[in-house]
């Protein structure tokens, strides 16, 4: 009996003493909107390590060439922020959905899926000058 209940209690003491990295996003959503041509495509997500013990990011990868993120490379400690930035190819024009996959070590989320949407303006073609404009200078 001594025994079982020291075998109990060392298992209660040893899940109650693990540690574990959460990732919790600010939003995992990001809406560029109507954007111009060869607006600034960069946008940040913003996240914070809940849990008690260090967060790391072991890739991030874009669902295309035309969205690049960069995310820290360097443990994100207990109760520290930091942000995933995302630039898309504003030189692509019309409405677009991409999304950035995290992969991670944390316990509530190893994998994450971030999605930017919005669209490009399409640039007007340019106006003809009239005959009466070209002569009136």
């Amino acid at each position: 009996m001594k025994t079982l209940f020291a075998c109990l209690a060392f298992v209660a003491l040893f899940a109650s003493s693990s540690f574990a990295q959460n990732i919790d996003f600010e939003t995992k959503e990001v809406n560029y909107g109507s954007i111009e041509k060869g607006a600034n495509g960069v946008r940040l997500f913003k996240f914070t390590n809940s849990g008690d013990a260090p967060l790391i990011i072991s890739k991030a990868k874009g669902s295309c060439g035309c969205t690049v993120p960069t995310y820290p490379k360097e443990p994100i400690m207990p109760g520290e922020s930091a942000e995933i930035k995302v630039k898309y190819d504003t030189n692509r024009q019309g409405a677009f959905t991409k999304y950035v996959t995290l992969t991670t070590n944390a316990k509530n989320e190893s994998t994450t899926r971030l999605k930017i949407y919005g669209e490009v303006k399409r640039q007007a073609a340019p106006t003809p000058k009239s005959k009466e404009n070209m002569f009136n200078r």
